[in-house]
Formats: structure tokens, C-alpha cells, sequence
């Protein structure tokens, strides 16, 4: 006893309540309760939260239920009774599990699970201002613009006894505020039970994330609260279940934070004591049991700030044990790094020992430590605590859907500034980030933002291509809301289509070509002073326009040709005879019957290029060079008959992928230079049959498939082995073999992954030594990540050894 109290000192839950029943226990009460946890881990034999640790000093009379509500209420644990039973667990764990994703949620329907019963909604509690009332006259006004607010402005007071700084004072206001700013509802459907595929405490139990209809009907996750079955007069059962939405989930977890602030984890201190001695300066013990409890505040502003509950046992004696006077309580802090100086940063007096501090920097880590005083005497500090400060975490709402239209070929998004239900955004809302993509090539860009009601301009879109649109908030701390839904639009062009591209474009405005003289030209109308010299060039000149007649004798010199200007399309056919070539104008070729012998084409004599019928080369091929100077090629004839084989590209190793195509082989596989073995992949199509798979370097190292009919009729072939050491959750076989020692009755065959549908496993079992069975076995457990295999001696066997055994198994998803 500390002052009357029992006293605890910074220890998990478990060691709180594990106190209570074991001592009651020992004096003969709760003969028949039993629980699961203890002081160093939960009912689901997990370490409690080591950032949960309380300082607590308990009257002697508390009862056990009321110090588990008080403690449950605070967010340190969960909680249910099992029969007689006590289970408890960290908060959020076991009896919080979200069964409302994934692949096969848990969802309540209509007509099959669930019967539609009427949802319980009020506003008696709707506040949007609140004054809160501190020590020493401390007065802060909080307000929340975004408070549903039917009658306009609805205030309150609260007064926060032991509350001295404005943030922790904002803090409060702020949770007390975000409580009750909307509409509460509680969501109950009635429970069915012949149609139904999910059964109460069979598939779901309280606490779990469901997907049922909300209020207004849509599916969403909601928090089963409550389940009440019943049984009528003709046995017939049935019952509801009370279900939370996350607005209401969000409530009780800032009454949560809110209760961890004002009751700081630790009674009031002592009174009725005896006196103690005087000090004769003495100096008071280090105080023990320092906890601090972290949260984040949003100031008048918008922006993050950091808010510390320190909590610590009564100092009662000094040094050396004997009895003391303490005159108050000093709490020091400092930002957690090197050569940072230790402030003092709160005052209490004697008989209180929890101190709140305010405002602090979000994301940084601070120490703290505390120290008791008497008559004038500093004692010793307690052991430091460092902690985080946290920032805040609430995304802003989802912002209300965009109007989003289209108007001389651009996109226009407008955002009324509200969030979704026409509620204000809050105080620390930054922006609205507005996305796009083509629904056909998904891959989301932000093309623009508004930091209040406006609208963003998305230029640059092709016409009739659609676009989806939505809208993502951001807050100061970088949290960002849900998506809106997205719209879909399209750019419409200003003119016609029969007439993009064809007569007027952007940049010329009339395209060459397209008005025919004698449908858009007056005759005469086009003479000689209306055209600028040297403006007709060859491109405006019709095919043939220019006739021999036109031209007058010696007109056209060499010099009046420009180089490469006369190409082959220029050139009539058969329009060069032998008579216009000039001698040795070809060099190197002859001519004979109309084909040029001996001929090397390429389009460059070095770096990047393409060769024809390259030197040196015994069969048809065409070379490819890259400008770093690798080589592919394409070759015909040969062994492949009228086919063709091409060979990529060689990396650094000389490695490359190789195709050949005949008329009985189609071939692709990846090989070394110089050698026409697969080394790699691979695959073989012929008349009689396909090969597919992998070859590596060595006698075991190839693995693959054949389908083929030697005559037998088809037949499957796999050569190689089968992986069970490694396995992604899609793979659609796993097979292996495991041995355990003769001490097992049984075997859990655990996968490398978990898959997304349970598999269906088939097995065998024998010996692990050269025996006569003697034993039964089955198969057990199914699940998405392993199954069990169990075994027992026959009783009827003549010789009842247990020996080791070898399973052999094969899975596969179905």
C-alpha cells in the first residue's frame, strides 16, 4: 500500500488483472474463474503492447469487472468471457480481425443472412463549439466548421480539472468535438438462419469488420458491436446484431484517447496518512513508474502539434527509505539526440502526479524524466522515458464528386470545395489532387490540384478518347483521403471530323493540296502579279503539268538540278534505256537479262546498318549491325530447307535467343554463341509432337514437357523434378516429401506461401524404416497454408512400434 492504495508501477494489463484474480483466488474467492493471459502475454499468447504501460494506484474495495471496463474504456486491452472464462487481449487484435476484404468477405445479405430492421438515428448530443475550462483560469474555444449543424452554432462547456496547457486543453476539445459532429447511428439487422452462409460465433464473433448494409443500404465494413440470439415459444431461433460504421468506430476511440489524458493511468494520490517526519534536507527518492502517452492536436491554424500525459507513482520517503514530505513534482524533457539541454517543462504540486504538455513538434522523439522536491531539496531523477510524437493520422473526408465537362477540345474538372455529403473540409485540408487515366491503359497521373473550390484545365487530350477523372484530399500531415468515384469524358473537336486532317489544321490552316482549282479557284483570277518569286516549287507543280511544249529548248541545265532531286518515283518506267547509262557508271556488276549479278547491298559501309547478301556470307541472309556493334541475322536455306533461321542479337556472354521456321520444325531457344544446344529456355513444335521447358548445362539440370504420339497414342511426358521449397500464392502445384522421427503421432505440412484458394492435397504415408505397416492415417486440417496429416498405431496390429514416417504429397488448386 502507497497512501492507502494499492500501487502498481508501469505494468502491462495482464499484470493488473492477473493480480486480482490470482490474490482473490488464493483467499478462496473465484473458484470458478479462469483465465488465459498473463502478466507477460495476452490470450492469444502474444506480448502485450509494450507502449500500453500503466502506472495505477487502486483503492482497496475496487472490483474486478469495474477495473476491466475502466481499462478496456482507455483502449490498453479487449476483453470477452468465454463460459467462465476470462479472455483478454491487446487492443484491436484478436477481437478486431477484418473479415471484410479479401477474397471471400464475410458479407451479411438481405434475404440470406440478415432481415432489414430500423436503423436508431439522433442529433441531441450534435455540438459545433465548445469552451474548455482549465487549471488556474485557463479558457480555450474550440471550434469544428464541419459539425452538422441543423440549428446553426450548438454549444457546450467541460471542465478539465488538471488540464494547464492549451494544447492538451485543444486536444480535448478537438475529441469531444469530433464525437459528436454528426448524426449518431446504430445499425441492428435481424439474423436469419435458414438461408444463411454466415453463422453468428461460427463465422464472426463481436468486434470483427463485416461487410453488411449500412444506413442507406449500401454494402460497407462495419464493426459488429453486439450479437443477441433468442429462442421463441416453438424453438425457433433467431436474433440481431448491432453494428458500428467507422464514424462511430472513430468516436469511441477519441473517448478512448480522451479518457487516457484526464486519468493519466493513476488514482489521486494520498490523504489520511500519518505525518511524516521533518526532511532536514534529505532528498526525496527517484519517483518510479513513469509512463507518457503521446497523441496529436491540431492548433488554431490547421497545423500538427504534439501533446505528452506524463504519469508517475508518489514519491513517500527519501534515499535511504524513511518517511518524507513531498512538496511537488518537477518534469523535465528534451528532443532525444545528442548535445540537446534538458528543460524544465511542468510543475505539480505534491498529491498530483500526472502532468500534460503542450505544444511539441509531431515526428520527433523526446526523453523525459521527472523528480520530486522537498523543502527546497531536488531529489533524484527517475529513469528516462523516451517517446514518438505522433502525427495526426486522420486523412481529410473524401472530397465531393467532380463536375467534369468538356469545351473547345480541352477537359474541365470542378470541385465545389465541400467534402462528400456537402461537408466542410476541416482546418488542416491542403489540397484536392486530381487524377486521370485512360481506362484502357490503366496508370493513374496527377494532371493538377485545388486548394479550394475551383477548377483545373486539362489540355492536350486526343478527340472521342475517354478519360476517367476522380479527386483525392491531402492534409497538412501528408494524409490523403479515399478516391472519388471516377467520370468518364471524352474531348469533343471544334469542327467536324470530315474535315480534321483534310482541309484545316492547326498550324498551316489550309493543307497543301486540298482546294482543286476549278472547283474553289475563279477562273483568271490566279495572275502573274499575285504570285511572290520563287514561291511555286516542285510540290505545287501537278504530276505531268509541265509538258515538253512548256519548256523552251536548253531551258533545263544540270546546274538547274539539285542534287538527289530526280529519284525513282520520278522516273517513268522503262524511261532509262542502256543507251542513258554511261559506261562504267555501275562498277563492279554486270547486267544480264534484266538482273544485276554479284551485287552487295547495305545501307551504310560502317556502324549501324543493314547488309543483303553480305560477303563471306554461303547462304541467303540478311545482317543487321547495331551502332554498338551487335550483330542479328536472318538466313534461308540450308538445313532447314525452305525455311529460315534467325539469330538475335549476342549479350556480353555470347548468349542468345535463336528462331527457326521449316516446314517441320518451328523452333525458339536460348542458347550460347557457337553452339546449337538450348541452354535455357526452349521450345520445339514438330508433326510429331511439342516440347517445352528449360535446359541448363548439366545432366539433371533440364526440366520439361513433351507431348507427343511415338505410335502408343498421345502421350504426356514431364522430365525434370517438382519445386516444394518455394511457391507464390497462384501456383497450381506443389508436390515434396517430409520424414519426422517415431515421437510423432502426426504431421503439419506447412506451404512456402499462402495460396488464394485451399488446395486440395492427396498424400501417402510409410514407413521411414523397411517395416510391415502397422498404422492408420488420414488426412486433416485443410487450409490456405498447409494441411495436417495424423496417425496412430492400429490396435489390432501384431507388432505396435511407432516408427518414423515419410509422406509423400501432391497439392494442386482447383
Amino acid at each position: 500500500m502507497v497512501d492507502g492504495k494499492r500501487q502498481f508501477n508501469a505494468v502491462s494489463a495482464g499484470a493488473i488483472l492477473a493480480t486480482f484474480i490470482q490474490e482473490a483466488q488464493a483467499r478462496g474467492a473465484l473458484r470458478f474463474l479462469t483465465h488465459t493471459f498473463s502478466d507477460t502475454r495476452d490470450s492469444d499468447n502474444k506480448e502485450w503492447d509494450s507502449t500500453r504501460r500503466l502506472t495505477l494506484a487502486i483503492e482497496p474495495g475496487k472490483d474486478l469487472l469495474s477495473i476491466l471496463i475502466n481499462l478496456s474504456e482507455q483502449g490498453v486491452l479487449d476483453w470477452r468471457m468465454q463460459g467462465r472464462t476470462l479472455q483478454v487481449f491487446n487492443p484491436d487484435t484478436v477481437l478486431g480481425t477484418d473479415l471484410a476484404s479479401g477474397r471471400d468477405p464475410v458479407d451479411l445479405r438481405y434475404g440470406r443472412d440478415i432481415t432489414e430492421a430500423p436503423d436508431t438515428g439522433t442529433l441531441e448530443d450534435a455540438v459545433s463549439a465548445i469552451l474548455i475550462g482549465g487549471e488556474a483560469g485557463l479558457s480555450v474555444e474550440v471550434n469544428n466548421s464541419a459539425a452538422v449543424a441543423p440549428w446553426g452554432r450548438w454549444e457546450t462547456y467541460q471542465a478539465q480539472s488538471g488540464v494547464s496547457d492549451v494544447g492538451t486543453a485543444r486536444l480535448l476539445g478537438q475529441n469531444a468535438l469530433d464525437r459528436v459532429a454528426r448524426e449518431r447511428v446504430q445499425v441492428t439487422r435481424g439474423l436469419m438462419f435458414d438461408l444463411a452462409r454466415w453463422l453468428p460465433f461460427e463465422h464472426y464473433q463481436p468486434g470483427d469488420y463485416l461487410l453488411a448494409p449500412g444506413d442507406g443500404g449500401a454494402m460497407e465494413s462495419l464493426r459488429l458491436r453486439q450479437i443477441t440470439l433468442s429462442v421463441d415459444k416453438d424453438g425457433q431461433v433467431g436474433g440481431n446484431v448491432v453494428l458500428n460504421d467507422r464514424f462511430l468506430e472513430r468516436e469511441i476511440r477519441l473517448a478512448r484517447q480522451a479518457a487516457g489524458i484526464l486519468d493519466g493511468g493513476i488514482g489521486s494520490g494520498g490523504s489520511g496518512g500519518e505525518p511524516a517526519p521533518e526532511t532536514n534536507n534529505r532528498t526525496p527518492a527517484a519517483p518510479q513508474g513513469l509512463v507518457v502517452g503521446a497523441a496529436a492536436y491540431l492548433d488554431e491554424h490547421g497545423y500538427a502539434r504534439g501533446q505528452a500525459t506524463v504519469t508517475w507513482s508518489p514519491v513517500t520517503a527519501d534515499v535511504a527509505g524513511v518517511a518524507l514530505d513531498i512538496d511537488g513534482y518537477e518534469v523535465y524533457a528534451r528532443r532525444n539526440q545528442v548535445g540537446e539541454l534538458w528543460l524544465l517543462v511542468a510543475q505539480t504540486a505534491s498529491g498530483d502526479t500526472t502532468a500534460t504538455v503542450s505544444p511539441l513538434v509531431v515526428g520527433w522523439e523526446y526523453a523525459w524524466k521527472v523528480r520530486a522536491t522537498s523543502a527546497g531539496v531536488k531529489g533524484v531523477f527517475s529513469d528516462q522515458v523516451v517517446k514518438l510524437m505522433p502525427d495526426d493520422a486522420t486523412p481529410p473526408p473524401v472530397p465531393s464528386e467532380p463536375t467534369v465537362t468538356t469545351r473547345l477540345g480541352v477537359i474541365h474538372v470542378a470541385w465545389d470545395g465541400l467534402g462528400a455529403g456537402s461537408v466542410p473540409m476541416p482546418t488542416d485540408f491542403e489540397r484536392v489532387r486530381v487524377w486521370m487515366q485512360d481506362p484502357l491503359a490503366p496508370g493513374a497521373a496527377e494532371v493538377g490540384y485545388l486548394s479550394a473550390a475551383g477548377v483545373v484545365v486539362i489540355p492536350d487530350q486526343p478527340y472521342g478518347k475517354a478519360r476517367e477523372v476522380w479527386l483525392t484530399a491531402v492534409d497538412r500531415s501528408g494524409n490523403e483521403s479515399a478516391p472519388t468515384a471516377a467520370g468518364a469524358i471524352a474531348t469533343v473537336p471544334l469542327v467536324d471530323t470530315d474535315v480534321i486532317g483534310k482541309v484545316i489544321n492547326g498550324a498551316e490552316h489550309i493543307i497543301d493540296g486540298t482546294i482543286p482549282g476549278d472547283a474553289k479557284i475563279t477562273a483568271d483570277s490566279i495572275t502573274g502579279r499575285l504570285i511572290r518569286a520563287l514561291e511555286i516549287q516542285a510540290g505545287h507543280i501537278k504530276a505531268n503539268a509541265i509538258e515538253a511544249d512548256k519548256i523552251q529548248a536548253g531551258a533545263i541545265e544540270a546546274a538547274h538540278i539539285a542534287a538527289n532531286a530526280v529519284t525513282a518515283d520520278k522516273i517513268q518506267a522503262n524511261a532509262i534505256t542502256a543507251a542513258k547509262i554511261a559506261a562504267d557508271a555501275i562498277t563492279g556488276k554486270s547486267i544480264t537479262g534484266g538482273t544485276i549479278t554479284g551485287a552487295y547491298l547495305r545501307t551504310a559501309s560502317s556502324g549501324q546498318r543493314i547488309e543483303v547478301a553480305p560477303p563471306g556470307a554461303s547462304l541467303p541472309e540478311v545482317r543487321f549491325t547495331s551502332s554498338g556493334g551487335g550483330q542479328a541475322s536472318i538466313t534461308a536455306g540450308g538445313s532447314f530447307g525452305t525455311g529460315i533461321e534467325i539469330v538475335g542479337s549476342a549479350d556480353s556472354a555470347g548468349r542468345r535467343f535463336t528462331l527457326v521456321q521449316s516446314a517441320s520444325l518451328f523452333e525458339v531457344k536460348y542458347r550460347y554463341s557457337g553452339s546449337s544446344q538450348a541452354n535455357g529456355g526452349f521450345m520445339e513444335l514438330r508433326d510429331s509432337g511439342t516440347k517445352v521447358g528449360w535446359y541448363g548445362s548439366g545432366s539433371e539440370d533440364e526440366n520439361y514437357f513433351e507431348f507427343s504420339d511415338y505410335g502408343y497414342g498421345p502421350r504426356t511426358t514431364h522430365v525434370g523434378r517438382w519445386n516444394h521449397l518455394t511457391a507464390g500464392p497462384r501456383w497450381g502445384i506443389l508436390t515434396g516429401r517430409l520424414t519426422v522421427g517415431n515421437d510423432y503421432g502426426g504431421m503439419r505440412i506447412n506451404y512456402p506461401t499462402t495460396l488464394l484458394t485451399v488446395p486440395n492435397p492427396v498424400a501417402g504415408v510409410k514407413h521411414a524404416v523397411d517395416a510391415v505397416p502397422n498404422f492408420r492415417w488420414c488426412l486433416s486440417n485443410n487450409t490456405f497454408s498447409s494441411f495436417d496429416v495424423d496417425w496412430q498405431v492400429d490396435p489390432d496390429a501384431t507388432n505396435r512400434t511407432n516408427y518414423g514416417k515419410e509422406v509423400f504429397f501432391w497439392v494442386f488448386r482447383t
